[in-house]
């Protein structure tokens, strides 16, 4: 086994899941605006730091995505984020793109930037403690979109983070989303994102990526969020399974979803429901952001000084993933 493949697998074992705490400060701004808490950058440390500090990073967070503040900052206990972050049994992570810009050439789609100076940023991101790093790519759905500019671009510059990050001794999450904006079915998202998943490996194997060292995030097959022919949570389970497997090469170690708009308990109940009917070599599990932290936030912008509390709110949330990746969660263990 690969110490990449190693970390790959520690990530994600046992029903663990990844903490995407990788917020920029200006979409962090909008998550404590919604609750009326000021964004400073205390708040936001003392935010992330309740969390990372709670019992149920060790019992169910196998990775942390930081963003660039995050990564840099002292804890209250003054130690590092990411020393404490693996002192709780977990591994930093670092988001290294620098976000999606309007892609030259077709206006309505997006190119994720980020690869200059990115070989620098690596080493650093290395020293301070990162073990893996994200880079997401955005597509949306139409009639027209996303178009094989779009396809092919994003796949591209995936490939290019992916090799310089294995370079640097670091996993790369390969996070192609397919949105859920629009008012497309189902069978429109499994057709555009089997195309988005197949050019994405297609590309990572032209770079010479080892895959064994890869974590993919991707989206679950569902129903636009204004289409008016939603699908079973079943359905998004079968159909999610069966891109995967259509389009996903075996090597690959693991699977963490992102939640995409979905709310906390949809994103749950799907992940559960892939793992009962998973019958693939993939461990299935989760990269949520809004979907493991909103309810304790919320919790939280009532007192900040009520660590315990907030910290109890995220744990219940944890776990009820973790045992979702394990397909072991069920409604009745919600309350």
């Amino acid at each position: 086994m690969s110490e990449l493949n190693n970390i790959a697998v520690k990530i994600l074992e046992n029903g663990k899941g990844i903490l995407a705490a990788d917020e920029s400060t200006g979409t962090m701004t909008k998550r404590l605006d919604s609750v009326n808490v000021p964004s400073t950058s205390e708040n936001r440390l003392l935010f992330r730091e309740t969390l990372f500090s709670s019992s149920g990073m060790t019992d169910c967070i196998g990775g942390v995505i930081l963003y660039d503040e995050t990564i840099k900052q002292i804890s209250s206990k003054k130690n590092k984020i990411p020393e404490l972050i693996s002192s709780m049994g977990s591994y930093p992570g670092i988001k290294v793109d620098t976000g999606a810009k309007v892609l030259a050439g077709s206006p309505d789609e997006k190119i994720t930037e980020g690869l200059d100076g990115l070989r620098e940023r690596l080493k650093e991101y290395y020293t301070l403690g990162a073990r893996f790093t994200k880079w997401r790519g955005v597509y949306n759905i139409s009639k027209d979109y996303p178009s094989k500019l779009s396809i092919e671009s994003n796949a591209h510059a995936l490939a290019r983070y992916s090799a310089l990050v294995q370079e640097c001794n670091m996993v790369p999450i390969v996070e192609p989303e397919v949105l859920m904006d629009g008012d497309h079915s189902a069978k429109d998202c499994y057709q555009k994102t089997s195309e988005v998943l197949k050019k994405c490996f297609e590309e990572l194997i032209l770079y010479k990526i080892d895959l064994k060292g890869v974590i993919l995030k991707p989206n679950m097959i569902l129903a636009g969020n204004k289409s008016k022919d939603k699908i079973s949570n079943e359905e998004v389970a079968k159909l999610t399974l069966a891109c995967l497997k259509n389009s996903v090469p075996s090597e690959v170690p693991g699977i963490a979803f992102l939640s995409g708009g979905q709310s906390e308990i949809e994103a749950t109940e799907n992940l559960d429901l892939i793992n009962k009917i998973n019958n693939t070599n993939f461990i299935i599990s989760y990269s949520y952001g809004r979907a493991l932290q909103q309810s304790a936030l919320k919790f939280w912008s009532k007192n900040v000084k009520d660590i315990e509390g907030t910290q109890r709110v995220f744990n219940h949330r944890a776990k009820m993933n973790t045992l979702a990746a394990q397909g072991k969660w069920s409604k009745q263990i919600e309350n």
